[in-house]
């Protein structure tokens, strides 16, 4: 598996064993961790998606069936951000202990900085941050974090589009602040999660696959998502079109929206929101 990413050790003694991606809700987190750990697979490195959310989504459910508004209502801040701290901790132990055991490479649909930043953005004080980053310092760090940036118009597009929850503009921009804020923020690699999935995905394996990265490694012989002579590599997916194969093709028709969308510049209560 030489020449192959994630092969060798991250330092000397120590095997590779994760990789994250971080950012807002709409940033394309889960769209491009099941893609890397598809394409990581592709190209000879075992590796899993995991997906690490912290329940809201759930806990929403459960108090709109109550007749609350959301899981914040149902449960107060401070216990919403206590019972996503846990249950958050046990999903990324999980994680980690399964993909150890099998050898396989973990790539995380979030981490901790996704706490710490939730912390953050609903101000959720001192004692809060110093408890969840105790608990959290159990976990290594990742071998690379990707945090994945978009606008919070763009994002609130996205969630929008896709119909099944609802953020607002002024907590995703609360959460986008969060990230910026975050100490880890300095180790974090920056990728555009702006435009087209393809594009998102191929800069996120060059950076991967980048010697120059902390963290990355040499890219292997055949790209995974396949490259033939005189072209530039595809999309960081197997089977994946590249994006010369489009030209002349009609723009995909947009989804439909469940409702009206929201113009940028207005601005709801930070309360409301969901998690994945």
């Amino acid at each position: 598996m030489r020449g192959t990413p994630w092969s060798g050790p991250a330092r000397p003694g120590r095997r590779r064993r994760a990789v994250a991606l971080v950012g807002i809700d709409g940033s394309g987190k889960t769209t491009q961790a099941h893609r890397l750990a598809a394409a990581l697979t592709a190209a000879g490195v075992p590796a899993r998606y995991w997906r690490n959310a912290g329940g809201r989504r759930w806990f929403t459910r459960l108090a709109r069936r109550l007749g609350r508004a959301d899981a914040q209502r149902l449960l107060g801040r401070g216990g919403l951000l206590f019972v996503e701290s846990v249950l958050r901790w046990l999903a990324i132990a999980q994680a980690l202990l399964c993909s150890r055991a099998r050898g396989e490479v973990a790539v995380m649909d979030r981490y901790a900085a996704c706490q710490y930043a939730s912390i953050l953005a609903h101000g959720g004080g001192r004692f809060a941050m110093r408890a969840a980053r105790l608990a959290y310092a159990v976990f290594p760090r990742p071998d690379v974090t990707f945090w994945l940036t978009v606008d919070p118009g763009t994002a609130y597009r996205r969630i929008e589009l896709r119909g099944t929850d609802h953020e607002s503009v002024a907590y995703l921009a609360a959460a986008a602040d969060a990230y910026g804020r975050l100490p880890e923020r300095e180790e974090f690699v920056v990728v555009d999660g702006t435009g087209d999935p393809d594009r998102v995905a191929a800069a996120v394996w060059d950076r991967l696959t980048d010697p120059a990265v902390p963290g990355g490694q040499p890219a292997p012989a055949r790209h995974p998502g396949g490259a033939e002579a005189g072209r530039p590599n595809g999309p960081a997916v197997p089977g994946a079109r590249h994006p010369a194969d489009r030209r002349g093709e009609p723009a995909p028709a947009a989804p439909r929206t469940r409702r009206p969308l929201e113009p940028v510049e207005s601005v709801e209560p930070v309360g409301h929101y969901v998690d994945r």
